[in-house]
């Protein structure tokens, strides 16, 4: 063996030392031992919020829901008249034509018995916006109770659920609310509700037990059975935390829907037969028969539930788009 194939003697530790922060020092990713220069990480809603806030899909769509609610709230207060007043029912019986058109004081003009259009369209959104928000509310508590029973326990619980899950889903969405509605004797805003809410349960409650379900073999859940917790502290402060993503920005989508299937069965007669209480689908099952000579009266709230269920749905779809990689942008 010749001189050049002889092997490199081995360093010595200090050497060695030497050599390692040599190397350390001339990395231009590492300031220092144990710190990335790159900054420190951040949580999944952090990083999803930085991604939003450049979307203007999701600005756009943040900005209607935004508009919406606030007007809701205020709209009470800033009417320009009582949506259950007939201010203009003089010109109603007065005049051959029976909805009076716009005027001073009566952009919109009013309905068919002299009502202000445009202040029942402004009083309106807080209705639409408290049936969807209800109806939303309590579907997602129907859906995380089955959720929660199928994703904790599995086995027959898991079997027994989603077969209830399986048949609910097998009904069109619309045709079971109007089926709901119309075992009622009574109509009312509160049936419409109970029935959009029942429709929702099986959305949430498949979506919350496969979330579930995957939490199971987390690392932070098996580490907590190896620990010896007990079962309902880990289902309750473990999975369940950690699976409720999903569930809310699914949420927001179905607050769209709930706001779209409100107004049908409102339309249909199901909602609240009283309408001092203006609600935007009401309104549009009132306009049923001024539709071919007076089109605006339906054309107005049909074009808020619209605009509305379109903003929910943009904010909805940049929020999953935001937080699940596979459909990241």
């Amino acid at each position: 063996m010749t001189d050049n194939e002889k092997k490199p003697l081995p360093l010595t530790p200090a050497a060695k030392k030497q050599r390692i922060d040599s190397l350390a020092a001339s990395s231009a990713g590492v300031s220092d031992a144990g710190h990335v220069s790159r900054g420190e990480g951040v949580s999944l809603w952090m990083s999803a919020w930085r991604r939003l806030r450049r979307d203007w899909v999701f600005l756009f769509g943040a900005a209607i829901v935004v508009a919406f609610v606030v007007l809701a709230i205020i709209a009470p207060f800033i009417a320009p008249h009582d949506p259950a007043v007939r201010v203009l029912i003089d010109q109603v019986h007065r005049q051959s034509n029976p909805v009076p058109g716009p005027q001073p004081g009566f952009p919109l003009g009013a309905d068919d018995i002299g009502r202000d259009l445009l202040s029942r369209l402004m009083v309106g959104a807080r209705q639409t916006l408290l049936v969807g928000v209800l109806a939303t509310l309590g579907g997602l508590a129907g859906g995380m109770v089955l959720g929660t029973l199928a994703g904790a326990f599995g086995g027959w619980v898991d079997a027994v659920v989603m077969r209830i899950v399986d048949v609910l889903l097998s009904i069109p969405s619309l045709l079971m609310a109007f089926t709901i509605a119309a075992m009622f004797r009574s109509p009312s805003q509160w049936t419409v509700i109970l029935a959009i809410a029942i429709v929702q349960v099986p959305v949430f409650a498949r979506l919350l037990r496969g979330s579930m379900l995957a939490q199971r073999h987390s690392d932070h859940v098996l580490a907590a059975r190896a620990l010896g917790v007990r079962k309902g502290p880990i289902v309750f402060r473990h999975m369940l935390p950690n699976a409720m993503g999903p569930v809310i920005v699914q949420a927001t989508l179905v607050l769209a829907t709930a706001i779209i299937d409100a107004a049908a069965l409102s339309f249909l007669g199901l909602g609240n037969p009283d309408d001092r209480a203006p609600e935007w689908g009401q309104m549009l099952g009132n306009a049923q028969t001024y539709f071919d000579s007076h089109p605006h009266l339906a054309v107005y709230p049909a074009l808020c539930i619209i605009v509305v269920a379109l903003g929910f749905t943009l904010v909805g779809e940049s929020l999953r788009e935001s937080l699940d990689p596979k459909s990241r942008r």
